[in-house]
């Protein structure tokens, strides 16, 4: 196996035993990256000098028999849309290419002290708006299993680098599917956290407005569930700079082994791929002792509405003009049919969304409280044709139903990988999406390695080209 290849926590465990050094696994995922990103293009910035002192130190720690962090000498890749001192925070668009941050972000800052090894930043599209990842600052990320997939998005280039092999670990951030559904495009395991899990705050912009505040979350893509657990647990340290952010513990009390298996939330029009999918994870996990009943869940519909009425009121609050003058096509169209399917509200209609949300989140944790985990589509299709949404925004929007509705109650939701099918466009990724109780990412930890322990070995994966 090389370097490059090691899961989160084999790099640790190699590094604490004296196995390989930290220096060795930077070098071998620097080489990795020049090896591979020219045909994906999913890291957009990187500081080579800044990783290999990084990762010295850790070897230096090391040898005076000091103690390693959680991370210590992970290499990890960080969204461009969150601040990382010295680097442009962009946001995938030109008028930010020169918006230099003077601090990290509390989430990079986490990763830091635990000793993770930053080898670069991952494309996002203009305003991480898609579900698939291109913008006129740095261009096209491809997903390197097969480059008529998106990779996803709004984190498709962590995701592209993390199936590739550059890094063990790419951060992402979710408002409306950004991690979950570049994790399941790419053929990887990836969490959104509850709401407050991770705390995050960009110093170079004014805070967000309500809606995001609600409902963007920073979490991990990996090639493991245990990457997962490690990750998250050492992105979710407190910081003051965040008030949402709750120091909950990262395990809650037991919990019946019990989970719903929803193929058609509320009438979706769920492709055979992707219930097959699902019926697999749902056997795996009966496999490995749970109990799984087939039944309804509670509301995506109307949630998603609101979900998109919050996140149009953020845009026409603070972003508007900012959207006309970077005048990228591809933010410009998908926009305008955000708009068509969703009106900006007006103040009593943004009212009476938070008023809903205590409703909608209130019948989801009753429902919880019966069964611990849901298993639903992550998309009711199989991984889109890239720039599908160009063509046909409706369809698009409508298979994302249950990535769009979960973040405004804030729950968090797992994509997890199930193996591969063979779609129109060739051999594709899938996977089954999981969704828990607040701060329960443990069960979904839990649910997940059950469901990864019989399902095919995700490993790093060589584009073509």
């Amino acid at each position: 196996m090389e370097l490059y290849e090691l899961t989160a926590t084999e790099t640790v465990d190699k590094i604490k035993a004296g196995e390989i050094t930290a220096l060795a696994a930077c070098e071998a995922v620097l080489a990795r990256m020049d090896a591979v990103n020219p045909a994906i293009n999913a890291v957009v910035a990187r500081n080579d000098a800044e990783a290999l002192e990084a990762a010295d130190a850790v070897d230096a720690a090391r040898a005076k028999g000091e103690t390693l962090g959680p991370m210590a000498g992970v290499p990890v890749t960080i969204k461009e849309n969150v601040d990382q001192k010295g680097f442009a925070t962009t946001n995938g668009i030109r008028l930010q290419k020169d918006l230099i941050a003077n601090s990290d972000n509390p989430v990079v800052a986490s990763l830091r002290r635990a000793g993770a090894v930053i080898v670069g930043r991952t494309n996002t599209p203009a305003f991480s708006l898609r579900w698939f990842t291109r913008n006129s600052l740095h261009g096209h990320t491809k997903n390197p299993h097969n480059p008529a997939i998106t990779p996803g998005g709004s984190s498709g280039g962590a995701a592209s680098a993390t199936a590739a092999g550059i890094g063990a670990m790419g951060h992402g951030t979710d408002i409306g599917g950004s991690i979950r559904y570049p994790a399941y495009a790419c053929g990887l395991q990836g969490i959104r956290p509850t709401l407050g899990r991770v705390a995050a705050r960009n110093a170079s912009a004014p805070d967000r407005h309500i809606g995001a505040q609600l409902m963007a979350v920073s979490g991990p893509h990996a090639r493991s569930v245990a990457d997962l657990r490690l990750t998250l647990a050492a992105m979710a340290e407190p910081d003051l700079e965040d008030p949402w952010h709750m120091p909950v513990p990262m395990s809650g009390p037991e919990y019946p082994r019990r989970a719903a298996l929803c193929i058609s939330p509320e009438g979706l029009d769920t492709h055979p791929l992707v219930e097959q999918a699902l019926r697999d994870a749902a056997t795996r996990l009966a496999d490995a002792g749970w109990e799984v009943v087939e039944t309804d869940c509670p509301p995506f519909r109307e949630p998603a509405r609101l979900q998109a009425q919050l996140w149009l009121a953020e845009m026409e609050r603070g972003a508007k003009a900012a959207f006309a003058k970077e005048g990228d096509a591809d933010a410009l169209y998908v926009l305008a049919e955000m708009q068509k399917l969703t009106p900006v509200p007006d103040r009593d209609e943004v009212m009476d969304a938070l008023q809903s949300r205590a409703g909608f989140l209130r019948d989801w944790q009753m429902f919880l409280a019966q069964y611990p985990v849901l298993i639903c589509p992550v998309s009711a299709e199989p991984p889109f044709s890239d720039l599908l949404d160009l063509e046909d925004f409706p369809r698009v929007i409508e298979a994302q139903l249950t990535q769009v509705g979960l973040p405004l109650m804030g729950l968090p939701g797992l994509s997890v990988f199930t193996g591969f099918g063979t779609s129109d466009d060739g051999r594709v990724p899938l996977g089954a999406q999981l969704i828990a109780g607040r701060y329960r990412e443990d069960i979904l930890f839990d649910a997940a390695e059950a469901i990864e322990a019989r399902s095919p070995k995700i490993g790093v994966v060589t584009p073509k080209g």
